[in-house]
């Protein structure tokens, strides 16, 4: 392999000849060798609209040639398209808050622009990472204005996948609209539902999700993009410092503002966290769901659609493998939760450290959830109700006699609860029945009337 020679502060270094990063991506790439799965690209994708950004208002600005920005503004668009995604090599857990991120993310927009000007790579007198690429910025408000951009576009993702999934939800309500079951609590059997209620009730929840993600995405609009170190924006120029974020604004479409102080913005992420908390509660949801379900079907009064075979020793077993996963899945977002609170609790004074720990927690945590936002809804469209089944559960629980609370009052029923017990019978209708008649039984038992607010 051939290798061309590039310096730092720290001295010289050999770098692979066709490589497109440079001299900090590799000594970035020998320290950092802990989780072994580099950036999310996610990450590095945005990081190049922000880099475009900055360098199409130094252009504007003067501060940067023409025809040096259109050729970096190109590389910015090759490395958002995923066209480089193989030389982003530093590991995702890295120290120096996010600076080996950014500079392999100048090295490469650099020495892709360089190409473009049919320049050799490694020629930084041209076009530099540092003079050029991070002109007017700092790790420190671009790490985070990137992340805020990254999580956004996720955040959006996730709210389409749910907008699905509540759909599925409401389509298996009105479907099951008119099975009658029996309604649990304690793990017991309680009072009279449908199992279309049952599913309205998991619409909802998602619906709430869905909502959420809304007013995350509020929560992380504001940006220190501009505030370089801390937050004063030091070694910018005040021109730069106000455009930057509309140039940022038009190339993401995004609402974005500047914070009124960046210092705040740059060494607080307790926004992060109430993010994090919201998709936290999406995750509950999930396993809370995925139980039901898994309930559901164990009783009988659903099917999950079998999907694989369930045993290597059990001939014919078929498991609810969906559900499971699901709730694997979204037990790991909520630790995503956890990581994202004591990322940002441990930040100190001006600047927040591990930052590079919480954008892969964030961005963890979504990916999965839009995972598993198109898995549940994957199995929501294959539930099937068995309807007999529930009409034998619900034929058989004796507190279905609460229905006639209001029309006999709360004596009379728990007569006639006590004769059909003694009874030793195992059809509470068809004791009603024959108690009070099936006219007078199928009226109070109707979907209807069970799902009515209330009684007339």
């Amino acid at each position: 392999m051939k290798y061309r020679k590039e310096h730092d502060m720290l001295g010289e270094k050999s770098v692979p000849a066709d490589a497109y990063y440079g001299i900090h991506t590799v000594r970035a790439s020998e320290n950092f060798q802990l989780c072994g799965r580099p950036v999310r690209r996610e990450l590095i994708h945005a990081m190049a609209i922000v880099k475009k950004a900055c360098c199409m208002t130094n252009s504007e600005l003067g501060f940067i040639e023409k025809t040096d920005a259109a050729a970096i503004i190109a590389a910015c668009d090759d490395v958002f398209e995923g066209k480089f995604d193989d030389y982003f090599i530093v590991d995702a857990l890295q120290g120096g808050a996010g600076t080996s991120t950014n500079m392999n993310v100048n090295e490469v927009i650099a020495n892709r622009a360089l190409e473009l000007l049919g320049c050799p790579k490694g020629e930084y007198s041209r076009i530099a990472p540092l003079e050029h690429i991070n002109l007017h910025q700092s790790t420190n408000d671009v790490y985070p204005t990137t992340l805020k951009v990254a999580t956004i576009f996720k955040l959006r993702k996730l709210s389409d996948l749910l907008t699905e999934l509540q759909q599925a939800c409401q389509h298996r309500e009105q479907e099951f609209a008119d099975i009658i079951k029996i309604g649990r609590t304690e793990l017991q059997d309680a009072v009279p539902m449908t199992l279309g209620a049952e599913f309205s009730a998991f619409a909802e929840a998602f619906s709430r999700d869905r909502w959420r993600t809304f007013k995350a995405e509020e929560r992380i609009r504001t940006v220190n993009l501009g505030g370089t170190a801390i937050g004063t924006g030091l070694t910018a120029p005040r021109s730069y410092i106000f455009l930057v974020i509309e140039k940022l604004r038009e190339l993401t479409g995004l609402g974005l503002s500047r914070g009124e102080n960046c210092v705040d913005q740059t060494t607080n992420n307790d926004a992060f966290v109430e993010v994090s908390a919201m998709l936290e509660a999406c995750a509950v949801n999930m396993i809370k769901i995925s139980r039901d379900l898994r309930q559901l079907h164990f009783l009988g009064e659903i099917k999950l659609k079998a999907l694989q075979a369930g045993s290597s020793i059990m001939p014919g077993k078929v498991n609810p493998v969906l559900p499971e996963s699901i709730i694997q899945g979204a037990m790991s977002v909520r630790a995503c939760h956890q990581l994202c609170a004591e990322c940002a609790a441990s930040g100190t004074l001006q600047i927040n450290e591990f930052m590079p720990l919480l954008a892969d927690s964030i961005l963890n945590a979504l990916e999965l959830l839009c995972n598993l936002s198109a898995m549940m809804k994957k199995c929501i469209d294959g539930v099937m109700a068995d309807k007999e089944k529930c009409q034998k559960l619900f034929n058989a629980c004796p507190t279905t006699i609460t229905a006639f609370l209001p029309g006999l009052g709360y004596e009379k029923t728990l007569e006639l609860l006590q004769k059909f017990q003694q009874s030793g019978g195992d059809d509470i209708r068809e004791f009603m029945n024959n108690e009070l008649g099936a006219d007078t039984v199928n009226k109070v038992l109707t979907p209807e009337n069970l799902m009515s607010l209330g009684h007339r």
